[in-house]
């Protein structure tokens, strides 16, 4: 799967001219239907101007293959950082709205637990046990400063899920590192959690958590691991068109031909581009013409009548009806033999031949 077309599908192709001249002849093409420009995120050929230009130094760094697969993951840790700080802010807001009526929430529950005892009983349920009617009646007890605080708590949890879920969606190196540290601070806890009770839903979030902390070490390689930020910059430089572009420049190799064997693409559809250089044509034509012509041959001289010249008898065939050296074995001559005149297969003009054979005649 070619995630780095997938991702110019979705955002646009994305072309850049270089001031430079040499680099800008590694970058350009020239297609049909005029110049093209090479894509720095799918390599694809785009008709059309370039969408930026400047110094090489100064193009964007692009992502591409398996960054743009690796964004993608991370924006869908993102999206879970988001749901999560929803549902915290949600609770924290209940419990800041628990302490102005508690009161009346108390009295309501006071009212309604009868009949509540009573519907679940029926079912074989007693909410007397109910861990979270216990947690309801603690929660009662609770200070007006111990409420808050918990309310308070609450917010800031939800505003650093927020942090982490928009630093992961954009993708840059500080959102990597404060959702590592923030996610690694909670492992302990929910470790401990899971070995005093296991439950599905602690179990399903430890192994986000977990899995996020492991994929950001190793593929984004923080805080040194395999390399650090150092050989991360300079993968992504190894993947760079630009920087392709600017070592072959700098090296002094010529610009690939791209008008023949490259693509181009033109709203969205990618076409062969053609051979533009026309010059060669004529050439090219001739030198097959010459190819397809029998070697040696040349074509037979013709009377004003238009009708071939017969020579009379005795007289040698003409140098146009003779055939080359190559296309006829070599005869050896051997000394004290006549030749004879032979008739010519095209011509009936008497050849010499070898005294001796039957296919010697004498001249009319």
């Amino acid at each position: 799967m070619d995630w780095s077309l997938i991702d110019c599908g979705r955002k646009g192709h994305l072309t850049y001219a270089p001031s430079e001249a040499d680099v800008r002849r590694q970058l350009r093409a020239q297609a049909e239907s005029g110049e093209a420009w090479r894509c720095l995120r799918c390599g694809a050929y785009v008709t059309g101007g370039p969408q930026m230009s400047g110094p090489a130094g100064e193009a964007p760094l692009v992502r591409r293959g398996k960054e743009v697969r690796s964004a993608l993951i991370l924006r869908v840790f993102a999206v879970e950082r988001f749901l999560r700080a929803l549902a915290v802010a949600a609770i924290a807001f209940v419990v800041w709205r628990f302490e102005y009526a508690r009161e009346t929430i108390e009295q309501a529950f006071d009212r309604e637990r009868p009949e509540l005892r009573s519907l679940f009983h029926q079912l074989g349920y007693n909410i007397d046990n109910s861990k979270l009617v216990g947690l309801f009646n603690r929660a009662l007890t609770l200070s007006p400063m111990t409420i808050k605080l918990l309310a308070i708590g609450l917010a800031c949890y939800a505003a650093i899920e927020v942090v982490e879920g928009v630093g992961l969606w954009v993708g840059r190196r500080w959102g990597e590192y404060f959702a590592m540290v923030a996610t690694s601070v909670g492992l302990p806890f929910e470790i401990y959690d899971l070995v005093n009770k296991v439950s599905t839903i602690g179990f399903i979030l430890f192994a986000i958590n977990l899995f996020l902390v492991l994929y950001l070490v190793i593929t984004k390689r923080l805080f040194g691991v395999r390399g650090g930020k150092r050989a991360y910059d300079a993968r992504l430089r190894s993947e760079s068109i630009m920087d392709a572009a600017i070592a072959a420049a700098a090296a002094g190799r010529p610009a690939t031909d791209h008008t023949a064997t490259d693509h181009i693409t033109t709203d969205h559809i990618t076409t062969d581009l053609r051979a533009t250089d026309h010059t060669a044509a004529p050439a090219q034509a001739e030198a097959s013409t010459s190819a397809a012509r029998p070697s040696g041959t040349q074509p037979d001289a013709h009377t004003p009548g238009g009708q071939p010249e017969r020579p009379g008898p005795g007289a040698q065939p003409t140098q146009a009806s003779q055939p080359t050296q190559a296309s006829q074995p070599a005869q050896a001559s051997q000394p004290g033999q006549a030749s004879q005149p032979v008739l010519d297969a095209e011509t009936a003009a008497p050849r010499d031949a070898p005294a001796g054979t039957d296919s010697a005649r004498a001249a009319p």
